[in-house]
């Protein structure tokens, strides 16, 4: 059969055209009739007796847009997919409620997942067939959209029973049936570490082979773990893992900011993609491998970050963009890489020098692509190394590598830039706030802290009802979507580390409102935990409750961590129980791998102890006060909250009573520190608190 090329004609819009989200739209003049998610689709379903068609992606997704190309934009494929289906697509970013269920559905009926995820279902959503990208025609062994229609529309003409039985199936499999189990002891903490250090890449930095993703939450849990046992390969780990990644094409060195994983085992060949959630969880990891190391340049490359996401990914109002394409022009990473000829015109004489650096060559460094000429940028060694190579000074070969990325990065600027997906999401929004005070705190850049405000105050102000709920999307001026579990978890987590770099009682008091509307709507009351939806939410084929500490943690790693420090924080300790009962109620599925619960361990960690409680009493304008608070912000100490009673405040003591009486003494700063369930006298000299804080 002869391909049936893209027509020339205009084409109509379909019904996504109507939508706000990025991704929806890009598809709104496919010939395939598309509806968004809605009754609309289902009861169309119904009356015309088809099987539903659900297309899940996003926007900045490079094999959505390829499947995209090949399939929803030609006319032979739209047809027949017209004929046998009603075909509804989803943006998996706005709605993960939805692609979380379909995505587990996949991964159960073929062994894998990923996007774009295509499921075909009952017009009561029950789903008998999984695919991740479907080429329109049957090739590697892969089957083709032009086979399976026919297939599937003969499936449901003559076997529709067994279909459905195989849906009853699967989802009987997926519903969660785990009962809480013991409370998690410190036993599993050495375990996770020990499958940790078993898929280490020594060579390379991070874990396991190629594709690699960096999984920063793995990072923290073991800056934690070396700061509770002191064992230095978990150190080495950390170190290895941060310096590769951003030596590597993974890290864009121009603009800045992290690309989604790298395509190959040493970071070289990344997928082009940049995402929010990336860059605030690189970004928490490298300022706490700084806070542990002192090494200044996990402080640069944090730094940079920040710099990335204040200029490229950031609203008028002041909330976070979701991400960046890696296609531009059709073209994946056309953007980001570099010849040597381009590099001779922007940088002239000073280009020679930046070849070496960033290991420019001639035949290009694109793997599956040879004698192109096409660069990744990366660094085969850290300028330390270079500057010997290279007879120049450390300082020198800053200067003349910073000027030249300048350069470089004007010149980048003028080319066609990737897409950008500029809706707004609460969660990732959480993870950007969180990154961005704990910036503020270590690196003492107030600027940060003023950015992460305006965050969270758009957020609290444009992204909730009147009744105080969250709204998980915002775009165009339109709030939509209710929150999820991770909304309310990460929110809350940007929010604590927001009070602990302002002190701004607003922030912990927004804190604990939203913690208390995910108790009230997100808890299991059977079994313990949370659920990803809210207990009003809309009615899918199961409710999950998520513990896998993925590319972005779970909402109940997260939680956990929370409850305790609010805890702590306000001596509540129904907060506290409940954290352990999150603990209990995963407790059986972590003990089969807790290597990837990464985000869990790091709030077991907590619960452990040893922690601390601090309070300083004091102006927060005073010398004093600021000296003391530089003093524990300089330090990494995992196992502590910090609360600011100043003279006159009375809004702290509202939120956690047993400040009153924690009061300065003869007008000084003073620190108040409880160790391990044991308070000590107050001091006033910075040196004596930090020695209180390390006490065996």
């Amino acid at each position: 059969m002869e391909n049936n090329k893209k027509s020339n004609t205009i084409r109509k819009p379909n019904r996504l055209a109507l939508e706000k989200s990025h991704y929806l739209l890009q598809h709104a003049y496919n010939p395939v009739d598309w509806y968004p998610w809605g009754s609309e689709a289902f009861e169309k379903a119904k009356r015309e007796d088809k099987p539903i068609f659900l297309s899940s992606g996003y926007s900045t997704c490079h094999w959505c847009h390829v499947m995209e190309k090949e399939s929803y934009e030609d006319e032979e494929v739209a047809k027949l997919m017209n004929d046998v289906f009603v075909s509804i697509k989803i943006d998996r970013e706005e709605r993960p409620d939805i692609d979380g269920i379909y995505m587990k559905v996949c991964q159960a009926m073929t062994g894998s997942g990923g996007w774009p995820l295509n499921i075909i279902m009952t017009h009561d959503k029950k789903p008998f067939f999984a695919a991740t990208y479907i080429p329109k025609e049957s090739k590697f062994g892969r089957q083709g959209m032009m086979e399976i229609i026919p297939q599937i529309r003969d499936i449901w003409k003559k076997n529709r029973g067994g279909a459905e039985a195989l849906a009853a199936e699967v989802i009987s499999s997926l519903k969660d049936k785990q009962k809480a189990g013991e409370e998690l002891k410190e036993d599993v903490l050495h375990v996770a570490y020990e499958q940790l250090l078993e898929a280490f890449d020594e060579q390379n930095g991070g874990f396991g082979s190629a594709p690699k993703f960096p999984t920063p939450h793995n990072l923290t849990f073991l800056l934690r773990y070396w700061k509770r046992t002191g064992d230095l390969m978990a150190l080495r780990m950390v170190e290895r893992t941060l310096s590769a990644i951003s030596m590597g094409g993974i890290y864009d060195h121009v603009g800045f900011g992290f690309h989604r994983y790298s395509t190959d085992a040493g970071w070289l060949v990344p997928h082009f993609e940049k995402m929010l959630y990336d860059q605030a969880l690189l970004a928490i990891a490298y300022t706490e491998a700084y806070q542990a190391t002192g090494n200044v340049e996990f402080k640069r490359i944090a730094s940079e970050v920040f710099t990335y996401v204040l200029r490229d990914m950031t609203s008028r109002e002041g909330g976070f963009f979701s991400g960046e394409d890696a296609d531009s022009e059709g073209v994946e990473g056309k953007f980001y890489v570099w010849t040597g000829i381009e590099m001779d015109s922007v940088l002239g004489e000073e280009s020679e020098l930046m070849k070496k650096v960033f290991s420019i060559n001639k035949y290009g460094n694109l793997m599956e692509e040879e004698n192109t000429g096409i660069n990744i940028l990366h660094q085969s060694k850290t300028l330390s190394e270079l500057s010997v190579d290279l007879k120049l000074s450390v300082n020198e070969l800053y200067r003349r590598t910073g000027n030249a990325k300048q350069k470089l990065f004007a010149a980048r600027e003028k080319r066609v830039h990737p897409g950008k997906d500029d809706k707004i999401l609460a969660d990732w929004n959480g993870l950007m706030i969180a990154a961005l005070a704990k910036g503020a705190s270590a690196f003492d850049k107030p600027e940060y802290a003023d950015a992460a405000c305006r965050a969270a105050d758009f957020i609290l102000l444009r992204m909730r009802g009147q009744d105080g709920r969250l709204f998980h999307r915002y775009r165009d001026d339109e709030p939509a979507v209710m929150a999820f579990l991770d909304d309310h978890a990460f929110l809350t987590w940007g929010l604590i580390e927001l009070y602990e770099a302002t002190f701004m009682v607003s922030y912990l008091r927004a804190a604990l409102e939203i913690n208390e509307i995910m108790i009230e709507h997100f808890w299991d009351r059977e079994n313990q935990g949370l659920y990803f939806t809210a207990d009003d939410a809309e009615e899918l084929i199961f409710r999950k409750k998520e513990i896998y500490d993925g590319a972005v943690p779970s909402g109940n790693s997260v939680a956990m961590l929370n409850l305790l420090r609010l805890g702590r924080m306000t001596a509540n300790a129904e907060f506290e129980e409940k954290a352990v009962q999150i603990g209990r109620a995963f407790s059986r599925t972590i003990w089969q791998a807790p290597m990837v619960y990464t985000q869990m361990m790091a709030a077991l960690d907590f619960a452990l102890g040893p922690t601390s409680e601090v309070v300083i009493a004091g102006d927060p304008g005073a010398e004093d006060t600021k000296a003391m608070l530089a003093a524990l912000r300089g330090k990494f100490i995992p196992g502590k909250v910090v609360m600011l009673r100043t003279g006159e405040d009375s809004e702290i003591i509202g939120l956690a009573e047993y400040t009153r009486n924690l009061t300065s003494i003869e007008g000084r700063a003073t620190a108040y520190v409880c160790w391990n369930y044991c308070c000590n006298l107050p001091v006033t000299d910075a040196g004596k608190m930090l020695e209180l804080l390390s006490e065996p």
